[in-house]
């Protein structure tokens, strides 16, 4: 509670006035911007030529800064990130500043209205802020390296942004907690045995995990959700809250967390995608603003991200080309159908029915219980 307040009171005291009058610069702003960002959107592009050692080098020269924003869960998550990117470029002075996408998108509309940019690079789950910064005339058109061979889903085709991470959430289970009897698909997780034995990140606050729960109750009803919330399920803020419960040792399964499918034999938890039941995949978007300060070691970072040593590595197999295979006993992220990877963006487009599902499942799930922002206005019916 306090720690969500003190960052809202961060994002909030002192920018209110600011954002207030941002807004209506921002409606001036837009339509004078409009014709700029149509010619943006129209003007193409190659795609990037220099070598990595040559933008290295190029960035060098424009002073060796970039500070990317990424979406993320804890401070932390992206410290392998960070150190791949320093031990192959060390001499960029890189900050890459983690915090959950929704507050990370208000910063940069804050910034916008009040001069004051931090980040070169986003990086962010809030797909739709792409779009709407693209409309903006926020964005820098470009097209690193590799952008042919991004699935369509992962590239806008006039370069505004590319995905450089291909994602999946499902739930997972600890192989030793379960036992023999574990569970095959989704639908199994109400089933009483497991009362007591779950952990799930909260779907009201976080979008991802939001559209996972939506994929469950197209599939599977509304009673599928009365049945889950009688299970005495341990939810927590953040995606990564499952898993820790799971590999802890302090839960048996946990929902709403990405997670590896590549099969393992000496991983003690197992991520499941069961054919003709949903999980999500959503590529985490990235884009150059078009005001940042080092645009050069930006479009470095984007070329690395989306280069074979990053792509080939990835942490659960999937990457964001179509010329890069996945490990054996995997598809492309684009061929599993259960996957909905075209649907996360339309669901982040609809904000009005996105608000609509948290206060549902805030409702079905007992906010009152235990809301990770209990008193924060649209969460609570009547609020």
């Amino acid at each position: 509670m306090s720690s969500f307040l003190s960052r809202r009171r961060v994002l909030t005291t002192g920018a209110g006035a600011a954002l207030g009058l941002g807004a209506v610069g921002a409606t001036a702003q837009s339509a004078s911007a409009a014709p700029a960002a149509s010619a943006a959107r129209h003007s193409g592009g190659r795609e990037e030529t220099r070598t990595l050692d040559e933008l290295y080098k190029a960035a060098l020269r424009e002073g060796g800064k970039l500070a990317v924003y990424s979406g993320g869960d804890t401070p932390t998550q992206q410290d392998g990130t960070k150190a791949a990117f320093k031990a192959r470029f060390p001499d960029i002075d890189l900050r890459l500043i983690v915090d959950y996408s929704k507050y990370h998108d208000v910063r940069v509309d804050n910034q916008f209205a009040t001069d004051t940019l931090v980040p070169d690079v986003v990086q962010l789950q809030t797909l739709q802020d792409f779009v709407r910064w693209n409309q903006q005339g926020r964005l820098l058109h470009y097209k690193p390296a590799g952008f042919s061979k991004l699935h369509k889903s992962f590239r806008d085709p006039d370069g505004a942004w590319v995905s450089v991470a291909a994602i999946a959430f499902s739930f997972l289970y600890g192989t030793a907690a379960v036992g023999s009897d574990a569970p095959r698909s989704p639908r199994d997780l109400v089933d009483p045995k497991w009362k007591g034995k779950i952990a799930s990140s909260y779907p009201h606050d976080d979008d991802a995990v939001l559209y996972l729960y939506s994929l469950y109750v197209q599939k599977y009803g509304w009673e599928w959700v009365a049945r889950l919330a009688a299970q005495d399920v341990q939810f927590a803020r953040g995606s990564n809250s499952p898993g820790d419960a799971v590999f802890g040792g302090k839960k048996a399964i946990g929902i709403g967390t990405a997670g590896s499918a590549v099969p393992s034999s000496t991983s003690p938890a197992k991520f499941v995608i069961a054919d003709g039941h949903p999980f999500m995949g959503w590529g985490q978007r990235a884009a150059v603003l078009k005001q940042a300060k080092n645009p050069t070691a930006a479009k470095l970072y984007l070329n690395w991200q989306l280069s074979d040593e990053v792509q080939k590595n990835s942490f659960n197999g999937w990457s964001v080309r179509t010329d890069i295979k996945p490990p054996a006993g995997l598809k492309p992220i684009w061929e599993y159908p259960n996957a909905h990877v075209d649907g996360f963006p339309k669901f982040m487009a609809d904000r009005a029915e996105v608000e609509r599902l948290k206060q549902t499942f805030a409702l079905y799930f007992g906010e009152v219980k235990g809301d990770p922002t209990p008193g924060w206005p649209g969460l609570h019916p009547g609020a």
